[in-house]
């Protein structure tokens, strides 16, 4: 297979792990170091030659290959299975409703959200059970630092440099989600976006640090989305005010709740959306009076649809809690959903 990267002779794995630290191709942590056969490897998982397009940064017209994507997979810990994940995730970050650029670059600070849906979970022995936010599994976490380090080394996203964050959050090392398919009656993530059941595909998402919930006090499924619909509403006044795409990751305990009431993932999203908005008169009892003016009527709401709440089935079996996840700024930038293998907008030599 013919590589076209630049190579670079190390004495040992250490000396391998200075010289990528040295020159900034890292995330502070270790990395494997990417030979060509390694890389080669993951291209042939996936059958992609190296300079398969898998698209284009617009803003700074930097095309990214299927190479480049491999090297950076093989560096984060990726076996040549989940490549294919890390291709699909970048499909899904190049689409233009995404704006990867403004996502990336902010001073906001948020990091890219993968939520995985389909057989492919199985396939990679991906869970979304226990610690489903945290370090669940191999392939989601690998999957997750592999799009970071290629947005490090392909798109200049580091500290100081494109990324202007202020603050930033841990999901910046790797934030993959994998939904609970199986122990939820309704339609996956994945099928609901994309009209199709048993597709595997991968949804990203621009977002900000996961805010926890905890209700153990009622079984009420409107109560359970009161309590749901007030850390949205805080989100609102204390980050940001504009409607976008909030994830909704809801565990077995509360899920239950709605499950033995009959409510479908719909029922959540149209209860939320009515409950989670604003005026902007609010905004003086947390400090931001200065901005309300003559706007204090003015409503806001969280969403600007129903299905901008994204519901996903995810986390252990105990505890009454869920996690709201928040958007980086309203509409500015879009959920997208790829399924795995697809080609959208690329080129094929």
């Amino acid at each position: 297979m013919d590589l076209t990267s630049s190579r670079i002779d190390s004495s040992d794995f250490q000396a391998a792990q200075e010289t990528y630290h040295l020159n900034g191709w890292t995330d502070g942590l270790p990395i494997i170091p990417p030979s060509p056969d390694l890389v080669a490897a993951c291209l042939e998982w996936a059958l992609l030659p190296p300079d398969h397009l898998v698209g284009v940064e617009p803003v700074r017209e930097r095309a990214i290959t299927a190479e480049k994507l491999a090297v950076n997979s093989v560096m984060a810990g990726c076996l040549p299975e989940h490549f294919p994940l890390v291709v699909t995730a970048f499909t899904a970050m190049l689409q233009p409703d995404f704006l990867l650029h403004g996502a990336t670059a902010s001073t906001g600070g948020c990091a890219v959200l993968l939520i995985i849906n389909g057989p492919i979970r199985h396939q990679l022995e991906m869970t979304g059970t226990f610690n489903a936010m945290g370090n669940t599994d191999r392939a989601s976490a690998v999957v997750g630092r592999a799009v970071r380090l290629a947005l490090i080394n392909l798109l200049d996203v580091r500290p100081g440099e494109i990324d202007r964050s202020t603050l930033g959050h841990p999901g910046k090392f790797s934030y993959c989600l994998v939904e609970d398919e199986e122990n939820s009656p309704w339609s996956s993530l994945a099928e609901e976006r994309l009209g199709e059941s048993g597709v595997s595909a991968v949804t990203a998402v621009a977002a900000m640090a996961p805010r926890q919930i905890m209700n153990e006090w009622t079984t009420s499924p409107e109560e359970v989305c009161d309590t749901l619909s007030a850390e949205i509403k805080a989100n609102q006044l204390h980050y940001s005010i504009w409607a976008g795409n909030y994830v909704l990751v809801l565990p077995p305990q509360l899920r239950q709740h709605f499950i033995d009431a009959g409510w479908s993932k719909n029922d959540i999203q149209n209860y939320v959306f009515e409950q989670a908005r604003v005026t902007r008169g609010e905004w003086r009892n947390v400090g931001k009076g200065s901005v309300v003016k003559d706007r204090g009527d003015r409503e806001y709401m969280a969403m600007t649809a129903p299905d901008d709440l994204l519901v996903v089935a995810a986390g252990g079996p105990a505890g009454g809690f869920a996690q709201i996840i928040p958007p980086w700024l309203g509409t500015k930038s879009r959920a997208t959903t790829v399924p795995v293998g697809a080609c959208v907008d690329c080129e094929v030599p």
